[in-house]
């Protein structure tokens, strides 16, 4: 929909379809934490890490990016729910808590706004046995993701975009100079398409190799009082989140229920997309015991809904966008749960990728660099699960392995 919305900008006149294999919003879209970063290339010490050369220059357009984002759903009248009300990063562990400090570091360096806090002034803004010390950055987004869509979809039919709901493409082809997309129920012809598909099998068959589909859990508790808040010490808007490579993140609702998400992130082999596989007994009730673990006065809270959502997770944890078939077909994908704003910024690198234009966006070596392919099965599911395994020690231990370290050599990398 950012993609649409922005390509009826550059061309008035255009007729510009968007086809939805289901309902807006029933997928990530809908799914997601609903955390608005300022930035593109998850986050400054992955940019650092596995892009040195341009990382001041992904920083700087990342942060943009958030203001951007805030003045579009200013100007377009959107009810999104968005707040600048910032995100609290916390460490349950001594290494953990080193790495606030080296990224309290890097965030200085590039004039980025923190305040380490352990003690008293971590307990202003949570108090829980869990987390030992935090780091805050007020230059951070919130947004209602139901409402999101919703807002989204009102402005793209306002601005004469027309939307197809329950049209799965089925296959694309050239017709000629322009591209034919089959659905179900009709063919469609276009001078240009765009691919946004996130964790769906790809059109393109080059691409299916690029992301794997990771599956990720939410529960939302019902109704908090202001004394049950009061018991916890979080008393602001922010959201939060830990620094384990198993992480959990967590945020409040309008309504003062908790959302608390995250930890187990499951691959099923062959990329087993199934729709059973977004309710998962057994990673509701971990995380469930580990929310009462972090919050003992709220151990007797109910859980009113739980839910999970796949993420198209590329081996570098950033977004990548391309070019197909002679130009007339732009895709992005890969965006390793921080598809929120940076949906935003690839929706215009596509649109400058369809137009040939020379931009910062289409500058930029992280996006056009085609991330490190996943093997074939079953050498898919060994790998993920040695990463997994390692990384779960990694969190107990503070020590990386040796095959952690050699695919850091390479720039791959995960979180869960």
């Amino acid at each position: 929909m950012w993609t649409a919305l922005k390509a009826r900008a550059r061309w008035p006149d255009a007729r510009i379809v968007l086809l939805e294999g289901g309902r807006c919003g029933q997928d990530a879209s809908g799914r997601t934490g609903g955390f608005c970063a300022p930035s593109i290339s998850h986050g400054v010490s992955n940019a650092l890490a596995r892009f040195p050369a341009e990382a001041a220059e992904l920083i700087r357009l990342g942060r943009q990016n958030l203001d951007d984002y805030a003045q579009d759903v200013s100007d377009y009248g959107m009810e999104t729910g968005f707040q600048r009300c910032g995100k609290l990063n916390v460490a349950a562990t001594p290494w953990q808590a080193d790495g606030l400090e080296s990224m309290a570091r890097h965030y200085q360096r590039f004039g980025i706004e923190c305040t380490l806090l352990t003690g008293d002034a971590l307990r202003t803004k949570l108090d829980s046995p869990a987390y030992t010390a935090g780091l805050y950055e007020p230059n951070y987004g919130l947004i209602n993701p139901a409402r999101t869509v919703s807002a989204l979809r009102r402005v793209c039919v306002e601005q004469d975009i027309v939307i197809h709901e329950q049209s799965t493409v089925t296959a694309l082809f050239k017709t000629g100079s322009n591209v034919a997309l089959k659905t179900p129920k009709a063919q469609l012809s276009a001078k240009q398409v765009v691919l946004a598909t996130n964790a769906r099998v790809p059109l393109l068959k080059r691409l299916r190799a690029a992301f794997i589909p990771i599956y990720d859990y939410s529960l939302v508790t019902e109704p908090l009082s202001e004394d049950q808040w009061a018991s916890i010490g979080w008393s602001g808007p922010h959201g939060i989140a830990d620094s384990g490579n198993q992480f959990h993140y967590f945020r409040k609702t309008p309504d003062n229920r908790m959302l608390w998400a995250g930890y187990d992130a499951i691959y099923h082999y062959g990329s087993n997309r199934d729709a059973g596989n977004l309710q998962r007994p057994e990673s509701f009730a971990r995380l469930a015991a580990q929310f009462a673990e972090a919050f003992p006065p709220l151990a007797d809270v109910r859980f009113s809904h739980a839910w999970g959502g796949i993420i198209d997770t590329s081996a570098r944890t950033t977004f990548f966008v391309g070019r197909a078939w002679g130009g007339r077909v732009a895709y992005a994908m890969g965006f390793t749960g921080q598809g929120v704003s940076a949906s935003r910024f690839a929706a215009l690198t596509m649109l400058d990728l369809l137009e040939g234009a020379d931009t910062e966006r289409t500058r930029l070596r992280m996006p056009r660099r085609w991330p490190v392919p996943f093997p074939p099965e079953p050498f898919r599911s060994m790998a993920v699960r040695r990463a997994q395994r390692d990384l779960a020690r990694e969190d107990r231990t503070g020590h990386r392995s040796t095959f952690l370290r050699t695919l850091d050599r390479f720039g791959i990398g995960f979180d869960s």
